[in-house]
């Protein structure tokens, strides 16, 4: 329904956190999962190709990229000549993949996408990302307000003044894990959360001399 190369035209320009290599990755990971779950291939891979076309604008509309790609990715598949149950299972797997708002994913094909796209988020790749961003906006590779104690525990989602990759990790890339699922996307996520938690426990190690 939708071409890989059509696809890597709607990300043109796109930061390297939310590019089409990790489009490409997140497809690879819900390819996955999606044949051992035994999900409806189509919709999840045209899911994944779409699910951040709308990234970019977010910044200057304000818009929650995932209610403006949902819209974006149904004018598209209407064009396209999609059927309406079609298209109302890849817009409701696209709406729901983000981890800070929207609802849960109700769906397979839905849990999947969110699944494989915070797969991308944790592990090496994830600290990579974390990182990319970072440097992006001038954040500091480590700061004070990264310390546990120094987090609302009511509202740790918000963030100070300085924000730092550590402080990702800690409100959200640590909690991943914990908010997968299928099966199988938790059997990954074991071994890319292990990486995570051992990095930045040396990372704060060698910020205090220690190592």
């Amino acid at each position: 329904m939708i071409a890989i190369d059509e696809a890597r035209s709607f990300y043109e320009g796109a930061e390297s956190a939310h590019d089409f290599d990790h489009v490409l990755r997140v497809l690879a990971l819900a390819e996955r999962i999606a044949r051992v779950e035994g999900a409806d291939r189509d919709v999840v891979r045209t899911a994944v190709l779409l699910h951040d076309i709308a990234r970019r604008d977010e910044g200057v509309t304000g818009e929650d990229h995932a209610l403006a790609a949902e819209r974006k990715a149904r004018v598209l598949l209407t064009q396209r000549g999609a059927t309406p149950d079609f298209i109302d299972a890849v817009a409701a797997a696209i709406r729901d993949h983000r981890f800070r708002t929207g609802a849960p994913p109700a769906t397979l094909e839905a849990k999947i996408l969110y699944d494989a796209d915070k797969l991308d988020a944790i592990g090496a790749v994830g600290v990579a990302r974390a990182y990319a961003v970072g440097g992006r906006t001038g954040q500091r590779i480590w700061s004070e307000v990264d310390k546990d104690d120094r987090i609302d525990p009511a509202n740790p989602m918000a963030s100070p003044a300085q924000h730092t990759p550590v402080r990702e990790y800690v409100v959200k890339l640590a909690r991943l894990k914990g908010t997968l699922h299928t099966p199988e996307a938790r059997r990954i996520a074991r071994g890319r959360h292990r990486f995570m938690v051992a990095y930045f426990a040396r990372l704060e190690r060698e910020v205090a001399g220690e190592a």
